[in-house]
C-alpha cells in the first residue's frame, strides 16, 4: 500500500491544549473533525505518549487553537516536535486562558474552541477523544492552514507520533 495516500485526506493544523492542576501544555495536531452541530461536538486523535493526552485524560477539558495559514513553522514545530515534559512550550508566546482554564494562542490563530471530553475510543497508539464544544471565537478573518499547505508550501515535516507519519 502507498501510505502517502492517507496524507491526501483533508486535514487542518491545530494546537490542542489542556491543563493538569496548575500546569498547561499543548501539541500540534491534524486529526480533528466536527462530528455534530447540535450538540456541537468534535473528535480529535491524540497519541497516547503525548503529555497533552495525559492532561486531557486527567482534566477532561481542552482548547483548540486553529492555526492561520501564514503562521510561522517555528510555532507549529514548537508544539509538534518538542515535549512539554522538557520545556515550557508557551514561553514567549501570547496566550489566554479559556473559562475552563486551558490556554489558547492569540497570535497566528484564526480562532479557538474550548470544551469538555464526553467520550473516547481506543485507537491503538492514539485515543480518539469526543469533545463537546462549550465556547468558541474567531480571532482573525484569515484562512486556516491546511495540512496540505503545511507540507507543500511551508515544507513542514511530520513527527513520528502523528497519525499521518510515513517512515521514509
Amino acid at each position: 500500500m502507498d501510505n502517502v495516500v492517507l496524507q491526501k485526506i483533508g486535514y487542518g493544523v491545530y494546537i490542542i491544549c489542556s491543563k493538569k492542576g496548575d500546569k498547561i501544555n499543548g501539541q500540534t495536531a491534524n486529526a480533528l473533525i466536527q462530528v455534530t452541530a447540535d450538540p456541537k461536538r468534535i473528535a480529535m486523535g491524540l497519541n497516547k505518549q503525548n503529555l497533552t493526552h495525559e492532561f486531557i485524560r486527567e482534566s477532561g477539558v481542552f482548547t483548540v487553537s486553529i492555526v492561520a495559514q501564514d503562521a510561522p513553522l517555528k510555532l507549529i514545530g514548537g508544539f509538534g516536535f518538542k515535549s512539554g515534559r522538557d520545556q515550557d512550550k508557551f514561553a514567549g508566546l501570547k496566550y489566554q486562558l479559556a473559562a475552563n482554564g486551558c490556554p489558547y494562542l492569540v497570535d497566528n490563530i484564526v480562532g479557538y474552541l474550548e470544551g469538555k471530553i464526553v467520550g473516547e475510543l481506543d485507537a491503538g497508539t492514539h485515543t480518539v477523544f469526543l469533545g463537546e464544544v462549550t465556547e468558541g471565537k474567531v480571532l482573525q478573518d484569515t484562512a486556516p492552514m491546511t495540512y496540505a499547505y503545511y507540507h507543500e508550501v511551508k515544507r513542514g515535516t511530520t513527527p513520528k507520533t502523528a497519525p499521518t507519519y510515513v517512515a521514509k
